[in-house]
């Protein structure tokens, strides 16, 4: 066989089956389209399923592809043993009701004999046992018998619950008899090593009835499946998938950058190695299909993976943040074949430093926490860490709950998850019934005892309409009249009255009879059930009645310009932050607008001018919006923007403002952008992790925020006593003394502190020849603590310095070190880990200064001894 690399196999693959008539198509993205039962794509058939099922027609009836994929199931292995990983590649020949076994698999022998050139007599065939037509194929193909293996159901039949289903036939790599197990019956299906699947193919020829019955498929269809790292394993004639050529040149920046010899899996450092190789590979390809780290979905999985792998670069004994230097070596392996990850390499590199960096910031702490735990659990005789508590690693440090499993099994110890469940669950039906009242929830009992039809919406073109009424309910139950001063929910045949819903506010307004007037306050519905709250104001209002309904029509206007708004800073947005940026919630009312989004840090002042610059221009443009009712298909080839995660009808609403912003929504909305006037920014602030937030008011809500800044200068001015136009002027020169009173000080302090250094060197304890200070200080920085070392040192040599500062209930440490002392092996950063962990707390550095943090000033001076120790 000749040696071949990653990226030839993959090429080599996809030529073959080009030249046999299939369409060559590009990996579908990490993120399922359309598909809510997967988190992430896992498997080269998965964004195919619509192919297959036959609710969408595929490009070419034959299709290859190399599918990337994530799989986290057996993360607990990896680095473990010597094949598994969380990112893997999935070539693929697909047929849609085209080609069947016969040619399949007579391609499949072709390939990998011919242009892989892999020796015949090495490979072997299995087959579901009851598929004769499979075993003549073999047979015809020149595959001996013997080398042709039956196997059950459990081997080789692909089903998943009902429908399309059918039986399968891998191909095996004889390894050599010295990874057998020496049995005289040792073939594929043996629990040994000798035998490797390479290539499943797949004949989905059947399909599953309820009652377990079998029936024969119109159209069968092929799925293959060859994984090209296990595949790149066998041509290269190596064991492990971490030896393959391109995840080599990855783990061999790792272990340069850690300093730690890589033993092919002998060492225990190995396994950290392989983690990190195999998770840059997997957060590198996650980030530029557009997932960001979060607490939950695909999001959770990406900042697991970063968090892992982070901190098995300081099991490693690597300094500072790394992965983003790392991450490069991924790009120069699979950039050719995926440009986007060289197009997008800025953005994959800035979400792991900012993912990494916070993490940094929790994870000496955090660690430093469960080593606690497990130091009482022993004493308690005890091995699992309670629920409780692992839930407060989780929401007060953002320690995922698999890493804390992995660091307590490091210890021998074990979690309580069902205990950590029960909390989450805890903190979400607080956070739920914190949204509740009762009043919402009477309304709630009404409208599941309600029986009506769905309600006519006619305020898209109407503000102004006549409906009768079909029931009344007060206090959740049906009324036959609300009189005046009772408040009570009216439904009604039609109704020009928005109803709340995604995330624009109700509308409110006036509903009445010759001899009734109700005011309307608030609007919802459920299954196209419209349910009006309403106030009788006047008279009585009776089930039957026929009612003349009117919208605040200011209300509405207002409303819908704010929620055109949010459309054009959606796609401002994208086009200035960048194309990962997704709606993740709004609101919309007549006052302002609140517009949630995925992005990974603050967007900056900058970037915040050019988004309200662009909105205002589209809003002078007096752009047109229009909206048009169609099927989802239709939507999708229009380029309309949807809600992820959002259910949509077989029938769905297009809102397009002038081709600029193209979204589906069921909101309502100005005629034309120019309605909206002008656009302002209020605010820009993060609401969650990988959640950031944009508040801003339109048309004469920019009026009154002038207002309000107009009286604040003015309080301003009062306060500094000054006229408002020369404010600036007035607060500048009290910022400039200010700094001049604050120098003065911070000279005074400095002087104080110099005078203690001669004393503080002649007090300082001699411990096998090096001398010894410690110092608590009362409300110094750390900066202070760093200046008073500096000047120590220039002064002295010989000299090992142990500072601590008491700010509040806050303990800052410092250990400063001579460079004499350096070369004896003395280490600042070992050092303040055991010194601070004497106060509760924990942290690191160079070896020549480091500093700590701790929570318990009463232990400064049991930290001090913790140091004396550590000398002698």
């Amino acid at each position: 066989m000749e040696k071949l690399g990653l990226n030839q196999i993959r090429q080599m693959f996809r030529d073959f089956y080009v030249s046999k008539g299939h369409y060559a198509a590009g990996s579908a993205s990490l993120i399922p389209k359309n598909d809510k039962s997967l988190l992430i794509i896992n498997s080269g058939m998965a964004p195919l399923k619509p192919y297959f099922a036959g609710v969408e027609t595929p490009p070419s009836k034959r299709m290859t592809t190399c599918q990337k994929c994530i799989r986290t199931g057996d993360i607990d292995n990896v680095g473990i043993t010597s094949r598994h990983g969380t990112f893997f590649e999935m070539l693929g020949n697909f047929s849609f009701g085209d080609y069947f076994k016969e040619e399949s698999l007579h391609w499949g022998w072709e390939f990998i004999t011919e242009h892989l050139k892999m020796p015949v007599d090495r490979i072997w065939a299995t087959v579901y046992q009851d598929d004769d037509q499979a075993v003549e194929i073999w047979k015809k193909i020149g595959v001996p018998e013997e080398r042709i293996v039956r196997l059950g159901k459990e081997d080789n039949f692909w089903e998943i619950g009902l429908g399309p289903c059918g039986p399968c036939s891998e191909i095996y790599f004889d390894r050599g008899e010295e990874y057998g197990c020496g049995k005289p019956d040792c073939k594929p299906g043996c629990d040994c090593d000798r035998y490797l699947e390479f290539w499943n193919h797949v004949f989905t020829q059947f399909s599953k009835e309820e009652d377990g019955s079998y029936s024969d498929l119109e159209h069968p269809n092929i799925d293959t499946g060859m994984g090209l790292e296990r595949m790149a394993c066998i041509m290269q004639g190596v064991d492990s998938i971490f030896d393959v050529d391109t995840i080599r040149h990855i783990l061999n920046g790792v272990v340069e950058k850690s300093g730690v010899k890589y033993e092919d899996g002998a060492a225990k450092t190995d396994v950290s190695i392989r983690i990190i190789t195999d998770h840059l590979r997997s957060m590198v390809f996650m980030i530029a299909d557009g997932i960001i780290p979060s607490n939950e979905g695909r999001g959770y999985v990406l900042r697991r993976l970063i968090r892992r792998a982070a901190r098995h670069g300081k099991i490693l004994g690597i300094e500072g943040k790394f992965l983003v230097e790392l991450s490069n070596r991924v790009i120069e392996v699979s950039g050719e074949a995926y440009p986007e990850l060289v197009e997008k390499k800025d953005y994959i590199q800035k979400i792991i430093s900012v993912e990494e960096e916070k993490f940094a910031s929790t994870i000496d702490q955090g660690t430093s926490i469960i080593l606690e735990y497990v130091e009482e659990l022993k004493k308690e005789n005890k091995t699992v860490l309670e629920g409780e508590k692992v839930f407060k690693l989780y929401d007060t440090f953002g320690f995922p709950l698999e890493l804390t499993e992995e660091i307590l099994a490091e210890a021998g110890c074990t979690a309580d998850v069902d205990g950590f469940n029960a909390n989450m669950k805890k903190q979400k039906e607080m956070a739920r019934a914190g949204r509740k009242s009762t009043e919402e929830e009477a309304w709630k009992e009404a409208e599941a005892a309600v029986n009506v039809p769905e309600t006519v919406f006619t305020g898209y073109t109407e503000t102004e309409d006549e409906a009768k009424v079909l029931a009344i309910y007060i206090d959740g139950k049906e009324a036959q009249t609300a009189e005046t001063y009772q408040n009570a929910v009216v439904y009604l045949d039609k109704t020009p009255f928005y109803a709340e819903g995604g995330g624009q506010a109700s509308d409110n307004g006036i509903m009445s009879t010759d001899k009734c007037c109700a005011k309307v306050t608030a609007v919802e519905k459920s299954q196209g059930i419209f349910a009006h709250k309403v106030l009788i104001e006047g008279g009585s209002l009776s089930k039957g009645d026929t009612v003349s309904c009117g919208v605040n029509v200011f209300k509405r206007n207002a409303t819908a310009r704010n929620h055109t708004a949010t459309h054009l800073l959606q796609k401002a947005l994208r086009d200035v932050v960048g194309a990962h940026v997704e709606q993740a919630g709004s609101s919309v009312n007549e006052n302002a607008l609140r517009f949630d989004f995925t992005h990974f840090e603050g967007v900056t002042p900058e970037q915040l001018a050019q988004v309200e610059l662009l909105v205002n221009e589209r809003i002078t443009e007096f752009l047109p919006v229009t909206t048009v009712e169609t099927s989802m298909k239709e939507a999708q080839e229009m380029g309309a923007m949807a809600l992820f995660g959002e259910k949509y009808g077989d029938k769905v609403r297009v809102v397009n403002c002038g081709d600029f912003s193209i979204e589906l929504c069921g909101g309502t909305h100005v005629a034309n952008t120019g309605q909206i006037g002008v656009f302002k920014i209020v605010s820009e602030t993060g609401v969650a992790s990988g959640v950031r937030r944009i508040e801003a008011v339109t048309g004469t809500g920019v009026l009154l925020k002038a207002m309000e800044a107009e009286e604040t200068v003015k309080q301003i001015a009062e306060n500094l006593k000054s006229n408002p136009a020369a404010v600036v002027q007035k607060s500048a020169s009290i910022v400039e003394e200010l700094k001049d009173t604050k120098k003065e000080l911070e000279d005074f302090k400095k002087a104080a502190m110099g005078s203690e250094v001669d004393d503080m060197v002649k007090e300082a304890k001699e411990i096998g020849g090096i001398k010894l200070v410690t110092k608590e200080f009362k409300d110094y920085n750390i900066n202070d603590l760093r200046n008073l070392s500096d000047d120590i040192k220039a002064q002295h040599k010989g000299i090992v310095m142990v500072f601590a500062t008491v700010n509040g209930p806050k303990v800052t440490f410092l250990v400063s070190i001579t460079d004499d002392l350096l070369a004896k092996g003395l280490h600042a950063g070992n050092m303040i880990k055991q010194i601070a962990a004497a106060c509760g707390g924990g942290g690191g550095g160079k070896a020549d200064m480091a500093q700590a943090g701790a929570k318990d000033p009463t232990k400064i001076s049991a930290a001090f001894k913790v140091a004396e120790e550590l000398l002698s």
